[in-house]
């Protein structure tokens, strides 16, 4: 989505009343009215079903279609009705108030105002270890119940009575709205956590659900699971199939006969030759992502501290021959760490005004230019030879992606690098605990506000795998979040210049934005895509 200027609350309080979307019931050409079952290819493992814990979009997918928060997230980037019916925002834009529907848990239970307070708490809880904590750091008490210092019951989170919840921050926060789309601020039954213990949503069974759906077969390692219809959901009327199948398939050809063959109703296609045999097809969606492929750098390793070492690296890669030739499937070219295409304020184009006058092109393939920042680095760490370990997930275009990768780098002199590719759990965890050199990773934006991307970097956010931590940067993400939060140019310029920073700095290296080639039989309908988040919202699904 374009989104024309930065969203902001303004001066008055105002009240959002969210009506809720219909959709007509039809039969699938193919199957029984009974058993409506979408077959949906994943290129990676469900990881947790524990929405306190999720990090990976596969496992997110799953969370948000078989929950529900306050606010659901739709096509374009909207906002429809969760279990919130309406909420309204304080003058000053600090206090929050949601009106909640009567709805329930999987087991039958009412979900209540008080299971968003528990969920919240949960989330922010030290004990939890929550890698998304951080969507709450602008609630009232955040920072002093993550160092301990209070108690989680003083997080500003309130329930007023069993349907409505009052959520007060610490300052304004115009985007807080799309944050309580996300699962971390999902409610959480407090019995079903006391009940399964340390299981808890280690596996399908050990889970209770308010959304459409709920997950069915994961035994917390398997390749398949469902999301089966919830009868329990409030809008459960609306809700058109019965059934939808997940597996997992990591090879293109297989995944490509499997789809042809009727195995799967969804798949995604990898590489040039796939994408271009559909591309006279209406089968075939290309869908883009706000999102940013790119290498973090370990700067553990002092070979990484060094800057001239790093603008080196940036500069050996062919990014266009990356996307062109090894990809192929219409991603594009990274033009900056946050996206193009993505969110533009008084008519411009964030990526392009972060560009603008850098000292540094640090997304150019310049080898040349390279090798001289490559050898004045070697001269200043006293080395000749260096050894580096590229760590990435298994499947097939992250294969293709470290292979070029690589070989780009494999070009400067004295340089070995070696590629670890990993399941996706593997992967995950490697970089969590700092088991790389550099690491590929990808990045969607939850929300359209290139803070999603920036608060990323800040030295102390659990994402930041690399470890980099630059005292001016965190000065201007700072000031975007706090004193100037309420000023929206201010608060635009705080955060274009945070991005020329970390540009000029090296602080991570941008390689390409996904493009999502999916294909797609001609009985799906009425699936909902965001360029945001887990992308796929199976609300309003059928198959015709």
């Amino acid at each position: 989505m374009k989104l024309n200027q930065l969203l902001k609350v303004g001066g008055v309080a105002f009240v959002a009343t969210l009506g809720l979307a219909a959709c007509s019931s039809s039969k699938s050409s193919t199957e029984s009215s009974s058993t409506k079952n979408l077959n949906w290819q994943e290129q990676t493992e469900l990881q947790t079903l524990d929405v306190s814990k999720v990090t990976d979009v596969v496992s997110e997918r799953a969370q948000e279609n078989a929950n529900e928060g306050l606010l659901t997230l739709a096509n374009g980037n909207t906002l429809k009705p969760g279990v919130a019916t309406s909420y309204k925002v304080s003058k000053d834009g600090k206090t929050y108030t949601f009106n909640l529907r009567k709805s329930k848990w999987s087991d039958g239970s009412k979900v209540t105002a008080k299971d968003f307070v528990y969920g919240m708490q949960r989330t922010v809880n030290p004990k939890t270890a929550s890698q998304y904590s951080y969507l709450l750091d602008h609630v009232q008490n955040y920072a002093a119940v993550t160092k301990k210092t209070m108690p989680v019951s003083s997080l500003g989170v309130k329930a007023d009575g069993d349907y409505k919840l009052v959520v007060t921050l610490s300052k304004p926060q115009s985007y807080f709205k799309y944050i309580v789309s996300m699962p971390p601020l999902f409610p959480q039954s407090e019995k079903a956590v006391q009940k399964y213990g340390s299981s808890f949503g280690t596996k399908s069974s050990d889970q209770v659900y308010n959304g459409p759906y709920k997950v069915t077969g994961w035994n917390g390692s398997n390749d398949t699971w469902k999301l089966v219809r919830n009868k329990d959901y409030f809008n459960n009327k609306q809700t058109k199939l019965d059934q939808i199948t997940f597996s997992v398939s990591k090879d293109p050809q297989t995944t490509l006969n499997e789809y042809q063959s009727g195995k799967f109703d969804v798949a995604t296609l990898s590489g040039k030759q796939q994408v271009n045999n559909f591309k006279k097809s209406p089968e075939l969606n290309s869908l883009p992502e706000s999102s940013n492929v790119y290498l973090q750098l370990n700067q553990k390793n002092p070979v990484l501290r060094n800057l001239n070492v790093r603008k080196a690296l940036s500069l050996a890669l062919d990014r266009k021959g990356l996307t062109n030739d090894v990809l192929g499937d219409g991603s594009f070219t990274a033009n900056g760490f946050v996206p193009t295409d993505f969110v533009k304020h008084n008519g411009k184009e964030f990526s392009d005004q972060a560009a603008e006058n850098n000292k540094f092109n640090a997304v150019t393939y310049n080898l040349s230019a390279a090798k001289k920042y490559w050898a004045k680095g070697l001269k200043q760490l006293g080395k000749k030879k260096v050894t580096l370990t590229l760590v990435a997930d298994d499947v097939s275009k992250d294969t293709k992606t470290t292979e070029a990768l690589q070989s780009n780098l494999s070009k400067l002199p004295g340089l070995k690098v070696n590629n670890e590719n990993l399941p996706a759990k593997s992967a995950s965890s490697y970089g969590q605990s700092g088991k790389f050199d550099l690491t590929l990773s990808l990045w969607i934006a939850d929300y359209p506000d290139p803070i999603t991307f920036l608060q990323l970097l800040e030295s102390n956010n659990s994402y930041n795998y690399g470890h980099w931590d630059n005292k001016q940067y965190n000065q201007y993400v700072d000031a975007a979040e706090g004193k100037d939060a309420n000023d929206a140019n201010k608060r635009w310029n705080d955060l274009v210049n945070a991005e020329k920073t970390l540009t000029n700095n090296v602080g991570v290296i941008p390689l390409y934005q996904q493009v999502l080639p999916q294909v797609r039989k001609d009985k799906v309908k009425g699936l909902v895509y965001s360029p945001t988040g887990q992308g796929f919202n199976f609300r309003y699904t059928s198959l015709k």
